[in-house]
């Protein structure tokens, strides 16, 4: 039988094969269970956060949430149960809400700023005909290697009288090197010169190839680079704390800041959700809820910009 003999010929899997080894299977058993365990590693504390944060303030407080929420019965004993008092009383504070509807402005007018002059100096720096673009690059990489430090930096922001202004945490980190350098990284592995000489021959111009046919082209790059640029801003908290005193410019991490580590919180903060009393018990949930409230966004994000990952940060890994 014809079909048979082709069957029992057919060449076998690379990959059965492989995993077919005795040494093979150790391998991919061990290489499993280790992966495991960093899951769990990451997984648990997020789980702990989870519980704590959609548990009640009384269990929360006697220590007694583990690993699923818990609420106090009317019995005083506790059992599993889900409480929104810690997420209200996060959304009742006006100095949660100005500090999260600051940050942001600071993520997406940042991010755009970043991106245009990251795009704008990366393009020009991947073009072959550039004159002089090797000395620019070396100029580029000199601030990656050297800076005036912490208080020039201050003095600098004071007289260009960006003090406690919006701009004070916008304008300083307008664009990364290194960002650039996987930008114009891509564009050069990714744009053959053949396309671009083909537009110019049908007339069109150096911008509107950036635009029309360069762009389209990078989005996996602006994807990657844009995450980076936006976790940046939402995580951003040094140069707040530096330049900026006005209370109503605060980013939320300065508040975060405030109530995780400072514990300073209001009263109005810790009133109950259904009494209106002051429970005191409510400042651990809250830390819990407002954690969880400042991470969600990026939570949100990530998945739909994660498919682009492979792509752009593996050619942009090898710069040249």
């Amino acid at each position: 039988n014809m079909a048979k003999k082709e069957k029992v010929h057919e060449p076998e899997n690379g990959l059965a094969k492989i995993a077919s080894t005795g040494r093979d299977k150790r391998f991919y058993a061990i290489n499993s269970t280790v992966l495991v365990l960093i899951l769990l590693i990451i997984a648990l504390p997020l789980l702990y956060l989870f519980c704590n944060a959609f548990s009640g303030s009384d269990a929360v407080a006697a220590g007694k949430v583990t690993f699923w929420p818990q609420v106090r019965g009317e019995d005083g004993a506790y059992h599993l149960g889900v409480s929104l008092d810690g997420f209200i009383a996060v959304f009742k504070n006006d100095k949660i809400l100005t500090g999260y509807m600051n940050t942001v402005f600071y993520t997406v007018v940042g991010t755009v700023i970043n991106m245009v002059m990251t795009l704008l100096a990366a393009y020009p720096l991947s073009r072959w005909d550039l004159k002089g673009r090797d000395k620019i690059m070396m100029l580029f990489a000199f601030t990656m290697i050297f800076s005036g430090g912490m208080i020039p930096n201050y003095l600098l922001i004071k007289d260009l009288g960006l003090l406690n202004t919006r701009w004070a945490l916008l304008l300083p980190g307008a664009i990364s090197v290194y960002n650039m350098v996987i930008c114009r990284t891509f564009f050069q592995s990714t744009l053959p010169r053949e396309l671009l000489e083909a537009a110019q021959i049908d007339g069109c111009s150096d911008f509107r190839f950036f635009l029309q046919m360069a762009l389209p082209l990078s989005k996996a790059v602006i994807a990657v680079i844009g995450l980076y640029y936006a976790v940046a801003h939402w995580n951003a908290y040094f140069n707040a704390f530096l330049y900026i005193t006005n209370e109503k410019l605060n980013p939320l991490q300065i508040v975060l800041k405030e109530i995780l580590i400072s514990n300073n919180v209001t009263p109005d903060m810790l009133e109950g959700a259904n009494t209106g009393s002051v429970d005191f018990n409510l400042i651990h949930v809250l830390k819990y809820a407002s954690i969880i409230v400042a991470c969600l966004p990026i939570w949100i994000i990530y998945p739909f910009v994660q498919k682009y990952f492979v792509q752009g940060v593996m050619i942009g890994s090898i710069k040249g």
